[in-house]
């Protein structure tokens, strides 16, 4: 089955959803890097993404862009006219964080700078029949969305909305995909002082995600498989 991954040029590992994607028989034609084997549309690039012909999942991926930046207007646009048309056809599209802010925007809500951002691992709330969403999961956001009505929000935070869903596609505004890999290259890239303002420091950050990816690893992998299920429907 055919995977497309958008995601940006140097930011595009997949970590455990990925991972688990791949066990349900995702794959790509050419992009295969962090362990990946995903089709990647880089976001800085979407006049040169394939077609959705013959695709069977699209997985949006984080960034470090927030939709309402003015200079990436173009690329926005294009990831908003893909996310709607994905959805049209009913292919299975799954968004994680600036995935789940820009499928709010496709959708026809927003999203914006958060009054209370989440770095570190947080607690997300979700009820029956959701409820394999809750849990401590790696928050790195400093926005947040607005979900239309033909959005359901099925799990939140204090902080916000925490994921969402509308028949095949779903997103979370928290990190299902993290390996202790990409939190260390998150760490390093984002500099102590990005930490600090947060409480929090990197050393003391990758200690913590050694410890949670214990249970977030077969969570990220119970969702993928109850996203898989609640597909097929």
């Amino acid at each position: 089955m055919r995977a497309l991954l958008v995601a940006n040029a140097n930011d595009a590992d997949p970590g455990f959803i990925g991972q688990r994607f791949a066990e349900h028989g995702f794959i790509g034609e050419r992009f295969k890097e962090h362990g990946s084997v995903f089709e990647h549309c880089e976001r800085e690039n979407p006049d040169l993404w394939p077609s959705l012909d013959g695709a069977d999942l699209v997985l949006l991926l984080g960034s470090w862009w927030s939709v309402y930046w003015p200079d990436i207007a173009k690329s926005v646009r294009a990831e908003c006219e893909l996310i709607q048309e994905t959805h049209r056809r009913g292919i299975p599209m799954f968004g994680i964080c600036f995935g789940a802010q820009i499928m709010a925007t496709a959708f026809g809500g927003s999203a914006q700078r958060a009054q209370q951002h989440e770095i570190g691992w947080h607690k997300v709330d979700a009820q029956a029949p959701y409820e394999m969403i809750a849990g401590n999961w790696l928050q790195w956001h400093y926005d947040t969305f607005t979900a239309p009505k033909s959005l359901e929000i099925v799990a939140t935070s204090p902080a916000g909305p925490q994921a969402i869903r509308a028949g095949r596609s779903f997103a979370t505004q928290f990190h299902p995909e993290v390996t202790e890999e990409i939190v260390r290259r998150w760490s390093s890239e984002s500099g102590e002082e990005e930490l600090a303002k947060a409480g929090l420091n990197a050393t003391d950050l990758i200690a913590q995600t050694i410890k949670e990816i214990e249970q977030s690893a077969p969570a990220a992998a119970r969702l993928v498989d109850w996203f898989m299920e609640s597909s097929a429907k």
